[in-house]
């Protein structure tokens, strides 16, 4: 039986793994870059809350 601890870190793990790839493919889209500029964002945020921003407003946008 596999110890639960060590599944869930596991888990955590490639999650992790998962979101790294998933940012990288987003900010070098043409849709990020085009974002980042019309907000003029760019050092003062991380690109972790830069793409989570991103993908917040263009979630809001499609829902509309």
């Amino acid at each position: 039986m596999a110890n639960p601890i060590t599944a869930s870190q596991n888990r955590r793990e490639q999650d992790r793994e998962i979101w790294l790839n998933l940012r990288q493919a987003i900010a070098t889209s043409s849709g990020f870059q085009s974002w980042q500029q019309e907000r003029n964002v760019g050092a003062e945020l991380d690109l972790d809350t830069q793409v989570r921003r991103y993908l917040r407003e263009t979630l809001e946008t499609l829902a509309y």
